[in-house]
């Protein structure tokens, strides 16, 4: 399925965190942890995340990750309920700093890429065609790949402002696309934006789909509960352990179907050669 997406250029900037980093929290504890899909054939998924896009396989507990710059990719296997379109989340985006060596590699690999006039953006369709990966060129980056935006469909954009920047500390804002063509409004949280375009109708929830949650990293679990709680907002279940690992968990819905893990300890422990 072909998604033709309009060119748009960046109305923030913000420095790519290094590989194995995530963006520095915000004043709330709060930085973008993770995006996880739902799909058929994980190690057909791992390779293209890793051969194809630049991300690299790490470890915590027994937990496996896809580490990029900025955000970490989990994939389960399972039979998703649709792919990503369709859902409030309808893609996510990375940044580049070699489109074109990119799309070479993606083409000689027949995967099929989708742009329109600008040669340094369009998209790519993961295995499965129900992940589609929008991509942009940054050629000073330091890294090769990094993490930008979810695209998500809202019914009441200034509603899903205000409540990502009470709830998780977001700072609205508009992110232009073409001249001429509007403005997408979004949500900025350390590691990426939340760009919001207006929907009349609401949309399937998240969960289930083929990307079923985005993540958030907290500083402080029990405190970033307790002050959600304190704002009326309710988890989807208690805070537990990941088996196998240290990391804590925790899930909340937002009240457009995204559904969204609260982790605190997702990053591996850093080691030091000896």
């Amino acid at each position: 399925m072909k998604r033709w997406l309009l060119p748009f250029t960046f109305c923030c900037l913000f420095l790519a965190p290094a590989w194995g980093q995530l963006a520095p929290p915000n004043e709330q504890g709060v930085t973008l942890g993770q995006i996880h899909l739902v799909v058929k054939d994980v190690e057909r998924q791992k390779a293209f995340w890793i051969s194809m896009v630049g991300g690299k396989l790490v470890k915590n507990g027994s937990l496996e990750l896809i580490e990029f710059p900025g955000v970490y990719l989990t994939i389960s296997q399972g039979e998703p309920a649709g792919p990503a379109a369709g859902s409030v989340i309808d893609h996510f985006g990375f940044i580049f700093k070699d489109v074109p060596a990119m799309i070479a590699k993606w083409k000689a690999n027949h995967f099929e890429v989708y742009q329109l006039t600008n040669p340094l953006q369009g998209s790519v369709h993961a295995p499965e065609d129900a992940v589609l990966l929008e991509f942009f060129q940054n050629g000073q980056q330091d890294v090769p790949v990094h993490m930008d935006h979810f695209h998500m469909f809202i019914t009441d954009i200034p509603a899903i402002q205000q409540w990502y920047a009470k709830a998780f500390g977001g700072v609205p804002g508009r992110r232009p696309r073409v001249a001429r063509v509007g403005w997408v409004d979004c949500d900025f949280v350390p590691g990426a934006n939340l760009s919001f375009v207006d929907q009349h109708e609401k949309l399937a929830a998240t969960k289930g789909r083929a990307v079923d949650h985005l993540g958030f990293e907290v500083r402080d679990m029990e405190a970033f509960v307790k002050r959600l709680q304190n704002q009326g907002i309710s988890l989807d279940e208690p805070v537990r352990e990941i088996p196998g690992t240290k990391i804590k968990s925790a899930f909340v819905t937002d009240p457009w179907g995204t559904s969204i893990e609260i982790t605190e300890g997702l990053a591996p422990p850093v080691t030091v050669d000896r």
